[in-house]
């Protein structure tokens, strides 16, 4: 089985339903962390003094609630325009459900981690570490899940859950080992204490004999070669918050041959 066989010629309503998932994800995260939780707003981040004002900060949000809107709408349409004419629940599940996912990995990497309007927790000392617990709360579980209501609908029996289990494991192994030590030799991200400055972090990448690969402007996040595991360990000892193994995600690749 092939993943071109989980989708029709007609792909119009799988396309509708991620996208309203999608758009889900994004309902998601601006209720419950703008508005709820209130651990961030939309332009949190974004330098300047007019950003400043709360005022500001609540239209943002609102707009950024009305684009999803108009996300969700479009999927709607969509939806609308096949009729009766759709395919089985459970299919359309797994692609809402996907779409959900997709959204948290979209809105971390691409919202907090490149552009930095936002976190998704402000004014905490390790904004990394809560990026990373949201993905794996509400990003991989929802993966997880979805590739499972996918692979599931069209494969029975035995063959069907050995697939799922697979991908599933991959998955959560792959998380797990970016934060696990890396062995000598292999490149990792460090992320080092918001009190840290370039000098000191340089200092500390030298007492473990790790060649640095490239540098963030402040120097608190590192890309290194560390020579053995026990200096990767000595990292988190010397005011390290995350050593990320940056070659862990080979396992993905495997799962879907």
């Amino acid at each position: 089985m092939t993943p071109a066989s989980w989708l029709p010629t007609d792909r119009t309503p799988y396309f509708a339903v991620a996208v309203l998932g999608f758009a889900f994800g994004g309902f998601f995260d601006g209720i419950l962390l703008h508005q709820v939780l209130q651990w961030h707003h939309f332009l949190s981040l974004v330098a300047g003094e007019p950003f400043q004002h709360i005022e500001v900060q609540i239209l943002a949000d609102g707009l950024f609630h009305l684009a999803i809107w108009v996300i969700a709408f479009g999927a709607h349409v969509l939806l609308w325009r096949r009729g009766q004419d759709r395919p089985a629940d459970r299919l359309l599940l797994a692609w809402s459900v996907l779409g959900f996912s997709i959204w948290q990995f979209f809105d971390v990497v691409l919202v907090h981690w490149v552009i930095g309007i936002h976190r998704t927790r402000v004014g905490v000392s390790n904004p990394l570490l809560w990026d990373l617990g949201w993905l794996a709360t509400f990003g991989l579980t929802t993966l997880i899940i979805g590739l499972w209501l996918l692979t599931g609908s069209e494969w029975n029996g035995k063959n069907g859950r050995r697939v799922a289990g697979l991908i599933s494991g991959c998955i959560i192994i792959s998380a797990l080992a970016t934060i696990l030590p890396t062995r000598g030799g292999s490149s990792s991200v460090v992320l080092f204490h918001s009190e840290m400055n370039a000098a000191q972090t340089f200092a500390v990448a030298a007492s473990v004999d790790a060649d640095i690969l490239w540098s963030d402007p402040s120097g608190r996040v590192l890309v290194v070669n560390v020579p053995n595991r026990m200096g990767t360990w000595r990292l988190y000892t010397q005011g390290a918050l995350l050593v990320a193994n940056t070659t862990a995600l080979g396992c993905l690749s495997l799962a879907r041959s």
